[in-house]
């Protein structure tokens, strides 16, 4: 054999070493990212299910507000003409 055959023979054993490497580091950080991509998946559901009824109650509070706020606006302008004379 040749020098440059044993150094083709030599590069491809290490060529087959790096991708059995690769294969195991690939499979590894596709293990991790689902493993991530599940507890950030039940942590955002958490979170939903936990602030899902304050901001109902939020909301509902501010419909309330809003409406009562129209209403007495209304009351005091209808209350208002009502107070005075009209003009001639």
């Amino acid at each position: 054999m040749t020098n440059l055959e044993r150094q083709m023979k030599a590069l491809q054993k290490h060529l087959k070493t790096l991708k059995k490497e690769a294969d195991r580091a690939t499979g590894q950080a596709r293990r991790r990212m689902r493993r991530i991509e599940r507890r950030t998946r039940v942590e955002v559901e958490r979170m939903i299910r936990r602030t899902e009824p304050r901001v109902r109650e939020a909301v509902a509070q501010a419909t309330l507000l809003s409406r009562s706020f129209r209403i007495g606006v209304r009351a005091g302008a209808a209350a208002y003409r009502a107070g005075r004379a009209p003009r001639r």
